[in-house]
C-alpha cells in the first residue's frame, strides 16, 4: 500500500507513525541507490574493522593514539549502523513507515553516538597535544588508566542529555502530515512537523549543540593552536614534517565532521531546506565514516606498516 493512500486521514490525534520519504522522489534510481549504499556500508564495516583488528593485535600500535583510534573506528561502525540499515530496508522493501517509538529510538542513538564522536575527537586532539607539546611527560599523563577514563567518558557523557532531548522533542504534537522529508529521523525535519510554537525546543537544540558540538570544537582548536605553535618551533624540517603528518589525519576528520554538523544544527531554521539537510546529513553520517579508515591508514606510516605485516603473515 502506498504511503500517500495511508496518509490521507492523518491529523493531530491519529499520528502514530511517520513516513521516511528518503529518496522516494527518485523512483527510477532505487536499485542503483541500494547498490551504492550497500557498497558504502560494507566499505565502512570492513575498513573500520581492519583498523580495530590491527590496533589490537600489533604490538607496535599499543599506544594511546591507536587506542583512541580503535575506539573511534568502533564508534563509526555503531554510528552508521543507526541509519544505513534502515535506509537499505526502506529502499529494498519500499516500506517507508516507521513507528514513533522506532523513530525516537533511532534519533536517541544517533544523538548519543554523535555526542560521543564530538567528545572522542576532542580527546584525540588532547592526546596529540600532550604528545607534541609535552613529550617527556606523555607516558605519565596518558597512562592506560587515564586513556580508559577518557574513552569511557566520551562514550557515556552525552547519554543523559540526549535521552532528555529526545523525550522533549517527541513530547510535541504532530499535525497535518506525518511525512519526514529525510532518510532517517533527525531533529530539523521532525521539528518541521510539530504543531504550534517550537521556539523553546529549537532553543534547547541550539544549547545542546553548543555544548556537544561547539565546545568540543573549541577545545580542538585550542589544542591545535598550541600544537601548530610548537611544531613551527621545531629545529628541523624533518621533525616538523613528521609532527604535521601525525596530526593532519585527525585534523582532516575534524573539519569534515564538525563542518557539516555545524551547518546542519546551528544555522537558522528559516534557512533549512530538505534537500540541503539530506545532503549534509549524508556527508557526516555516511561519507565521513567511509573515508575515515582511508584517511588514517593512508596518512599514517605505522598503520601502513602494520597492514603490510598482517598481509605478509596471511
Amino acid at each position: 500500500m502506498k504511503h500517500e493512500e495511508r496518509n490521507a486521514g492523518v491529523n493531530v490525534s491519529t499520528v502514530k507513525q511517520f513516513v521516511l520519504l528518503g529518496f522516494s522522489d527518485l523512483p527510477n534510481l532505487q536499485g542503483l541507490l541500494f547498490g551504492i549504499f550497500f557498497i558504502m556500508y560494507l566499505t565502512i564495516l570492513i575498513g573500520n574493522s581492519i583498523i580495530i583488528v590491527i590496533t589490537r593485535i600489533d604490538p607496535a600500535l599499543q599506544k594511546p593514539m591507536y587506542f583512541f583510534l580503535a575506539n573511534f573506528s568502533s564508534l563509526e561502525i555503531c554510528y552508521v549502523s543507526v541509519t544505513l540499515p534502515r535506509i537499505l530496508f526502506n529502499i529494498c522493501m519500499q516500506d517507508r513507515f516507521i513507528s514513533i517509538l522506532s523513530c525516537a529510538t533511532q534519533l536517541c542513538f544517533f544523538l548519543m553516538l554523535g555526542a560521543t564522536e564530538c567528545f572522542l575527537l576532542a580527546v584525540m586532539s588532547y592526546d596529540r597535544y600532550v604528545a607534541i607539546c609535552n613529550p617527556l611527560h606523555y607516558p605519565l599523563i596518558m597512562n592506560p588508566t587515564k586513556c580508559t577514563q577518557l574513552a569511557v567518558s566520551s562514550w557515556l557523557g552525552g547519554i543523559p542529555v540526549q535521552i532528555g532531548q529526545t523525550c522533549q522533542i517527541f513530547s510535541l504534537h504532530f499535525c497535518s502530515s506525518n511525512k519526514i522529508d529525510h532518510f532517517f529521523c533527525d531533529i530539523p525535519p521532525i521539528l518541521k512537523l510539530a504543531c504550534g510554537d517550537t521556539s523553546v525546543h529549537e532553543l534547547s537544540v541550539y544549547i545542546v549543540a553548543m555544548l556537544f558540538v561547539a565546545f568540543p570544537f573549541m577545545l580542538i582548536l585550542a589544542s591545535y593552536s598550541k600544537i601548530i605553535t610548537t611544531i613551527l618551533k621545531l629545529p628541523t624540517a624533518k621533525g616538523r614534517a613528521k609532527a604535521f603528518s601525525t596530526c593532519s589525519s585527525h585534523l582532516l576528520v575534524v573539519v569534515l565532521f564538525f563542518g557539516s554538523a555545524t551547518v546542519t544544527y546551528l544555522r537558522p531554521k528559516s534557512t533549512h531546506s530538505a534537500r540541503t539537510d539530506k545532503l549534509l546529513s549524508l556527508f557526516y553520517t555516511i561519507v565521513t565514516p567511509m573515508f575515515n579508515p582511508m584517511i588514517y591508514s593512508l596518512r599514517n606510516k605505522d598503520v601502513i606498516a602494520s597492514l603490510k605485516r598482517l598481509l605478509y603473515k596471511r
